[in-house]
């Protein structure tokens, strides 16, 4: 049985690495929803600019990648590994 996953990518407006990361996260997705018995997966994306508390413990790290709320990756993101993971479950 696969489990629901909530991925969480953490950013802010203007950042390369950003606008990488959500395309990274966004090809894996639909490539996860392709398999058999794919897990349902929601992407919420977040701005640092928006939240003091994102900006204080994330600014030097952006983009982030939660997992199911954990740290997964940040700055680049592996492709392999996220897939990875989203198939574990």
């Amino acid at each position: 049985m696969t489990r629901d996953h909530r991925l969480t990518l953490i950013g802010k407006p203007g950042c390369h690495l950003c606008d990488d990361a959500r395309e990274v996260v966004q090809a894996v997705m639909a490539e996860v929803e392709a398999s058999d018995a794919p897990p349902r997966i929601t992407l919420e994306e977040q701005s640092i600019l928006d939240d003091a508390a994102l900006a204080e413990r994330y600014a030097e790290e952006i983009p982030v990648l939660l997992v199911d709320g954990e740290v997964h990756n940040y700055w680049r993101i592996d492709p392999v590994r996220l897939k990875t993971a989203l198939l574990a479950g």
